[in-house]
């Protein structure tokens, strides 16, 4: 029997997938514990609508993604901060930081685990950063550290 699953299920499938088990276990487990419906006309325009549904929000981030990399490419971002002696910084510059002024100068939202620096910020200076956008969509940038 044709079902579609609607939870994962160890040694079947996950949520949402079209799997064939024995009628037994459909009528006497699946169907009562609410895991599984029937395959019938319904349920395969659901699964259909679904798939097309996850397909067009994948395209939709990706273009986003695109479209922001292709902005902030190559841009660099400024930030100030205090120093003391021999210009080292009280602390560092982080992530946070870096996203927080993104979103601030070309109102780009990332996500501060995303930034990868090549070294950590300790001093005034350059540095290279890359910014992972999407799955497969990065934009490098640099980050310009001066004094306050």
């Amino acid at each position: 029997m044709k079902v579609v699953l609607l939870a994962d299920i160890k040694s079947h499938g996950k949520k949402g997938e079209l799997v064939n088990v024995s009628d037994g276990y459909a009528r006497n487990y699946l169907f009562p514990h609410k895991l599984a419906k029937e395959a019938n006309a319904e349920a395969m325009n659901e699964i259909r609508n679904a798939e097309a549904s996850k397909a067009h929000k994948i395209a939709v981030e990706t273009e986003n993604a695109e479209a922001a990399a292709k902005l902030l490419n190559g841009k660099s971002i400024k930030i100030t901060a205090k120093a003391g002696q021999g210009g080292r910084l009280f602390g560092s510059v982080t992530a946070k930081e870096i996203a927080e002024k993104l979103q601030k100068d070309y109102n780009v939202t990332a996500d501060k685990r995303k930034i990868v620096l090549d070294t950590e910020i300790k001093a005034f200076g350059t540095y290279n950063c890359e910014i992972k956008l999407y799955n497969g969509v990065s934009a490098k940038i640099y980050v310009v550290v001066s004094e306050a």
